[in-house]
């Protein structure tokens, strides 16, 4: 029996909670807490997996354009998550990260948010990662001040920048290892990243899934990652020839 090839990072663009709601005759708001709960399913679908590190496009810089309706019930959906799915992150040995720009967050939200952070942090399962308040021009744009910054006082960091240590400027840095996913999934039909992971995706394998995220289960992550397991990854180069 062949041994299923497994991604180390996957990364998943949430899209479809919406038009789920309108499908079902229900406010858009309904469709976000479908997709809040569905992500507990997923996310332990992921652990059992052998995932390393599930990565969740929660809510973009972009978001904040929405009516502001929708934008305080989803300032409040981590609050609903870690109130009542610790107990299972907890017992899955989950452990939780945020990346994202903190600073401009509720209170309430970067308290919980915090809160789950250290609750979590020596957990030594599979790395729960929120993209909240993330858009990767915004980040892009922010490491390149920051070396900018930095290089006024130590000018050698421009002579030895390189794509490695670039990266090291990112809000994605804390993965360390694991910063690049070598899986992006969209639910939802859509084909597009919509300012997600620009820099991290570069040569991760993409796979847009028809289903609207509420309906996104443990059926379809098995399928999308099996799918992935016959891709053949080469990153520019050309397969060895024996």
């Amino acid at each position: 029996m062949v041994k299923q090839i497994i991604p180390q990072h996957v990364a998943i663009i949430m899209d479809g909670n919406g038009r789920w709601a309108k499908n079902q005759g229900l406010p858009r708001i309904a469709g976000h807490r479908a997709g809040m709960n569905n992500l507990k399913t997923v996310a332990m679908a992921a652990s059992k997996l052998g995932i390393s590190a599930l990565t969740v496009y929660a809510f973009s810089t972009e978001n904040w354009k929405r009516p502001s309706v929708e934008v305080q019930f989803l300032m409040n959906l981590p609050v609903d998550f870690f109130n009542k799915f610790m107990p299972d992150l907890m017992a899955n040995q989950v452990r939780i990260l945020i990346t994202g720009f903190h600073q401009d967050l509720p209170a309430k939200t970067q308290a919980v948010c915090q809160k789950a952070i250290e609750k979590t942090a020596n957990n030594q399962g599979m790395i729960l990662n929120f993209a909240f308040n993330y858009g990767s021009r915004s980040d892009i744009l922010n490491a390149v001040k920051l070396i900018g910054q930095r290089s006024q006082r130590q000018p050698e960091i421009l002579e030895q920048l390189d794509e490695q240590s670039f990266s090291q400027y990112l809000l994605t840095a804390q993965l360390g290892k694991l910063q690049d996913p070598d899986l992006l999934i969209r639910t939802s039909g859509e084909k597009r990243l919509s300012n997600f992971y620009l820099w991290e995706s570069a040569y991760s394998e993409m796979v847009f899934a028809d289903e609207y995220w509420p309906d996104y289960n443990e059926q379809s992550l098995a399928r999308d990652v099996a799918s992935y397991g016959q891709r053949e990854r080469r990153y520019g180069g050309l397969k060895s020839e024996s």
